[in-house]
């Protein structure tokens, strides 16, 4: 009944428009004109025949005739007669068979047609909106984003400036709002100025438009941009934007980064006030083969191994977990306690494990990001590039295709430690992934993944680092927006802080057994100003603490879930 109020409301409030109105009233009073003529010529012929028939049996085969239902039950003898049925016939084709259903559809079914959809569709966000992240473009990695802004209970709004596209955006499950991009009235209609921040992965005229017309309604809400040209990096400041990022050229310097067999210190990925998460690769180093418990490295550079990355895939450890030659510690710890772990591992720099350069799969901007930043550390590179005018820039670059054994053992696939596959196609990564581990079956596999999606098949395919660029532009814009409450790892490696829940006061560290229950590390407890970095398992927590956990999305959830923080 609700359901049927509401479209009879719809189809109500169509019917008072007046233009439409004034049109419809004049149709139907052609057509209760021409049906009373055709009555009355009707009883007029039949007495010219010698029959006589009641006004009603006129109204009935008048009706008959012109819905072309024509029973026969009552028909003209005279030619006079047949020529008139004709004429009746032909005119109610023309204004009930089409004039009155396009009639029908142009006033009313299409009107409240769009009504509806404008209900599915709002233009404005409600009044009590506030805190809110706007998004001005959706994709793959918006819908990334907005799974870990539900995650956190941030709300958001995505701006779609075509009614069919918000349409299609609304029917998947996304709240969505029309609106031009380029019109002040849209940003006021989604209360700019109780917004949280503002997302524009529009290219980079597109950005530059929004970021001043935003700016025309509020000069003060925090906004993040992507430029995708080095020169649109100035312009979309200049325009107003507070943060610019190139994120292909970030994934390209993280993917240098995890390059193992290069340099054996622990490569900063995250800071969380005096808190740095590390990443160290054991390749070589005294600590292969050994057990964490064995290692001791706790007790010699105060560090706290929170994590491993093996194979991909990030694993919680014991101290019984061996440390084997493809493993990456995820270490927590103070800046001189990390120092003090570069120091105990320092001889393995001079070693050189690396036997030839590092082979780069596509010539593309990530590419390039990566190749600048090999150089940029003085590691030697090449690169596998189809296209002769990016390779015809460095002598390093080959021009070919890197499905191509020869243009492979060209580039040295044979001797390089590290293949970096940076192509924007996740079906060729996979592919790529798969052909270089059957060439290469102990090489390090660096895989770019275009989508989130395709992360775990490139891992089972042989990649042994898989980065998203949607989970780049996720953690980048989530650590802008939540910066002390949440810092975002690679692949879904989380370092967060949570309030003290009342089952866990009154505990030591050691008895609650955190890491076992739900798969968190926990890596510092904050007691009022003070942050106790990897704190002794001996600490009882106190009432009014704070807990630093790391941990995966999944297992984030989990003590979330188990040990919400208290009200």
């Amino acid at each position: 009944m609700k359901t049927m109020a509401t479209q009879l409301a719809l189809l109500l409030r169509i019917g008072q428009q007046r233009s439409n109105t004034r049109l419809l009233i004049k149709f139907i009073l052609v057509l209760l004109f021409l049906f009373v003529v055709y009555s009355v010529l009707f009883h007029l012929l039949m007495l010219y025949e010698g029959r006589q028939h009641s006004w009603i049996t006129g109204f009935y085969w008048t009706l008959t005739t012109m819905s072309t239902l024509g029973f026969g039950d009552i028909t003209f003898g005279s030619d006079v007669g047949r020529l008139f049925s004709v004429v009746v016939l032909i005119s109610g084709i023309v204004f009930l068979l089409v004039m009155l259903p396009f009639t029908f559809i142009q006033f009313f079914y299409a009107p409240w047609l769009e009504e509806q959809n404008k209900a599915r569709a709002p233009r404005a966000v409600p009044e009590s909106m506030s805190g809110h992240v706007i998004l001005t473009h959706f994709d793959e990695v918006a819908v990334n984003l907005i799974e870990k802004l539900n995650q956190y209970g941030v709300p958001y709004v995505i701006v779609a400036h075509e009614l069919q596209n918000a349409l299609d955006v609304h029917d998947l499950g996304f709240h969505v709002v029309v609106g031009e991009l380029d019109d002040p009235e849209t940003y006021r209609r989604l209360r700019i100025e109780h917004a949280a921040l503002v997302v524009v992965m529009n290219d980079d005229i597109v950005g530059t438009n929004i970021i001043y017309t935003l700016r025309e309604t509020d000069d003060k809400v925090t906004t993040v941009v992507n430029a995708d040209l080095d020169d649109s990096v100035d312009i979309l400041r200049l325009a107003g934007s507070t943060h610019v990022f190139q994120f292909t050229r970030m994934l390209g310097k993280a993917l240098a980064r995890r390059v193992l067999g290069v340099s054996m210190r622990a490569n900063v990925i995250g800071r969380f006030d005096q808190l740095l998460i590390a990443e160290a690769p054991a390749m070589r180093t005294w600590l292969q083969g050994k057990t964490l418990a064995e290692s001791r490295l706790r007790q010699s550079t105060g560090v706290t191994v929170v994590g491993l990355w093996e194979q991909g895939q990030f694993v919680i450890p014991t101290p019984r977990t061996r440390i084997g030659e493809s493993t990456v510690l995820v270490l927590a710890g103070t800046e001189t306690q990390l120092d003090r772990f570069d120091r105990s591992i320092a001889f393995a720099d001079d070693e050189g494990p690396n036997k030839g350069p590092v082979l780069v799969l596509g010539g593309g901007r990530v590419g390039q990001s990566v190749a600048d930043g090999l150089g940029a550390r003085g590691i030697d590179f090449r690169v596998v590039e189809k296209r002769s005018g990016i390779t015809a820039k460095d002598p390093r670059f080959i021009q070919g295709s890197a499905g191509d054994l020869d243009i492979l053992e060209k580039a040295g696939i044979r001797d390089t430690p590290s293949i970096i596959i940076t192509t924007h196609d996740d079906n060729l990564n996979i592919y790529l992934t798969i052909y270089c581990r059957r060439l290469r079956p102990s090489v390090q596999i660096i895989s770019r993944a275009s989508l989130d999606r395709n992360i775990k098949t490139l891992h089972r395919a042989g990649a042994n680092l898989v980065m998203s660029f949607s989970s780049m532009v996720t953690t980048t814009i989530m650590n802008l927006l939540q910066p002390q409450k949440m810092l975002m790892l690679s692949e879904g490696l989380n370092v967060f802080r949570i309030g003290l829940n009342p089952k866990l006061e009154n505990n030591a560290l050691l008895n609650i057994q955190v890491r076992e229950s739900t798969g968190c590390s926990i890596v510092a407890v904050k007691r009022k100003e003070e942050l106790m970095i990897n704190p002794d398992p001996a600490i009882v927590l106190e009432r009014g603490d704070e807990l630093v956990l790391i941990g995966s999305a999944e297992s984030e959830k989990k003590f979330i879930e188990k040990y919400p923080a208290a009200q």
